[in-house]
């Protein structure tokens, strides 16, 4: 009885066991389907990390073309050594700090800051990195796992064109920058000033990305599948400018020891032909690992370097003003063209205003050509006294000057054009009058305009009454090579007569043919109008305008000129932009005694720095 009821529990037992087995085997068998079958797509790319390494693979950044097909910005190629945080061990860190001949803090810092990036994203560690280091960390890859590399690029500048406050700079993006960003990676580096900023987008391109596979000691053996599931990077688009080549370098030689800015346009267009804001700064320090100490000798200078005197000073335009001003007074009825005022050598309004030009009759074209400052202060004090200040500042404003012009670079500040509810502002309610407002008539006072500014509303008068948009990208060129154009505004002034925009055309042409620009800016055998202006400066020496266009009966440029602390305009300005003009109009110089002048011309301020 004992012995079955044993061999019956052995029997049960088995049974049971072989239960298990079965039911063991079974949910074993399920969860291998499952996890091979159900969720392959969770888990095959983590059971991949241990054998693949997915590389991001960086585009090539746009290039930048001037008008003619020059390239002024292209790319160069550099190392950079990156880190996936969740594969490196920290014990490698004064391994690696070896290989890169850097402190070992450096190291963790940047290890740190990318392990708040992601911790399984790839991150770049260092960037432009010598290709003796890169070589070395290649060769030591089997004891650093997470440590990987890129070849990546940085700007360069094969032209002797500078254009630095165009063109612009490349800066690592910060923390605040990526995180709010779904294209920007740690260690990515985006424009930061210029060309490169405002368009940044488009320059960018796309990243792609390459698995590679790699064995236990992180050593590349290859491509996975022979590329099958790489993404190749998408090239940045091209930005054709505006820009000619060979007048951007001619303006940049000009402003060599000067400060101040030049805008040169084509008024039918608003394409920018060339801009200089002067002191400049060496963009090929700032690419690629930024040479510190070159930023904080930059960022220190008295000078400003980084400040764009083109599109953000703010000063009074002087003389240059009175084309203007004598559009104004003929849209007002206060004169015709034919209204002749007298001239004594001053303007009485309370006070005296000096007057430089010959004393005698001055009509409209007579006044802008000698530039009597009476013709253009009895102007003034009819808008004053009868109430126009506002009906002025609004007309003045039609020509560009006061408001942004929506110039596609960054930083563009607005001028000064005085209205009543700005008076009030500046003065108190009813606390000013005409004495105010009688210098505005003449550019000075509160009236202020940037060179941009100035060049705007000289193509007004070129072009026969149209304010254009200044533009430096005229298109864009992706990677199939389709091209999208910027399409800048281009408005009729409505209220401008013909007529009357010939008349002052032609005074305009009287400065450069016998008045005070025919020294340096009257060209043999093409037709120059312009007009010189010397503002008064409270901190210094009077700085020096001119504005100009040509051909006179066909204008294809226009050009705005200011030089910072340099007297008259007539002889600091007025040569600058006759050689710009000459440059572009004809494409050579033949007058290398006004240029030698230019080049040799020192501002007051610049002498005496040298001399101390």
């Amino acid at each position: 009885m004992s012995i079955n009821r044993q061999s019956h529990r052995v029997r049960t037992s088995a049974k049971v066991l072989r239960a298990v087995l079965v039911i063991g085997l079974l949910i074993l068998l399920a969860r291998i389907f499952q996890l091979q079958i159900i969720e392959y797509e969770t888990y095959t790319p983590l059971s991949m990390q241990n054998s693949l390494r997915m590389e991001v693979v960086n585009p090539a950044r746009g290039l930048i073309y001037d008008k003619n097909g020059i390239i002024l910005v292209e790319n160069q190629p550099i190392y950079s050594i990156t880190i996936t945080p969740s594969r490196f061990n920290e014990e490698k860190i004064p391994h690696l700090s070896q290989l890169l001949q850097v402190e070992e803090d450096l190291v963790r810092e940047r290890m740190n800051e990318a392990q708040q990036y992601s911790w399984h994203r790839t991150s770049r560690l260092f960037t432009e990195v010598s290709f003796e280091t890169f070589s070395a960390i290649q060769e030591n890859l089997w004891q650093l796992p997470g440590i990987g590399h890129q070849v990546e690029s940085k700007r360069n500048y094969p032209t002797n064109v500078k254009a630095s406050h165009v063109m612009g700079y490349l800066r690592e993006a910060t923390r605040e920058e990526y995180l709010a960003s779904e294209k920007i990676l740690l260690g990515d580096k985006i424009g930061k000033s210029g060309l490169e900023m405002i368009y940044d987008d488009y320059l960018r391109g796309e990243v792609g990305t390459e698995y590679i596979r790699v064995n236990a000691f992180g050593q590349e053996l290859g491509s996975y599948e022979d590329g099958m599931l790489d993404m190749a990077p998408k090239k940045g688009a091209d930005l054709i400018t505006t820009l000619d080549a060979e007048v951007q370098q001619l303006s940049e030689e000009l402003m060599v020891n000067k400060r101040g800015g030049i805008v040169a346009m084509d008024p039918q267009t608003g394409g920018v032909l060339s801009m200089v804001s002067s002191p400049q700064y060496d963009l090929s320090k700032l690419a690629g690992r930024m040479d510190s100490e070159y930023w904080q000798q930059i960022n220190q200078d008295p000078h400003t370097p980084l400040y764009n005197r083109a599109i953000s000073s703010r000063q009074p335009p002087g003389s240059t003003f009175k084309p203007f001003m004598g559009l104004v007074g003929l849209e007002l009825g206060l004169i015709t063209p034919q209204t002749e005022i007298y001239n004594p050598g001053y303007y009485t309004r309370g006070r005296r205003y000096g007057d430089l030009a010959d004393p005698g009759n001055y009509n409209l074209e007579d006044a802008i050509t000698y530039s009597s400052n009476t013709y253009f202060f009895w102007i003034m004090d009819r808008i004053a006294s009868r109430g126009m200040l506002d009906s002025w500042s609004e007309l003045i404003k039609d020509f560009g000057i006061g408001p942004k012009n929506n110039i596609d670079l960054p930083y563009e500040v607005s001028g000064i054009v005085p209205d009543s509810t700005y008076m009030n502002e500046q003065f108190g309610d009813r606390y000013w009058g005409v004495g105010d407002l009688m210098s505005l008539g003449i550019g000075q006072g509160m009236v202020s305009a940037s060179p941009l500014q100035m060049a705007v509303a000289t193509s007004t008068i070129a072009n026969g009454g149209y304010r254009v948009q200044p533009h430096v990208v005229s298109a864009i060129k992706d990677r199939s090579g389709e091209f999208q154009y910027t399409n800048p505004v281009f408005e009729k002034i409505e209220w401008l007569n013909p007529n009357q925009l010939e008349n002052v055309k032609r005074g305009m042409r009287g400065v450069v043919s016998t008045g005070g620009g025919r020294y340096y800016a009257n060209l043999d055998s093409i037709e120059v109008a312009g007009k010189t202006g010397t503002a008064q400066n409270p901190y210094g020496e009077d700085h020096g305008w001119f504005i100009a266009f040509a051909p006179m009966d066909n204008p294809q440029i226009a050009v705005a000129v200011l030089v910072e602390n340099a007297g008259y305009g007539s002889i600091s300005a007025a040569p600058i932009a006759s050689l710009v003009i000459e440059k572009y109009l004809t494409r050579e110089l033949n007058r290398q005694r006004v240029l030698d002048y230019v080049l040799d011309f020192r501002s007051k301020e610049t002498q005496t720095a040298e001399v101390n």
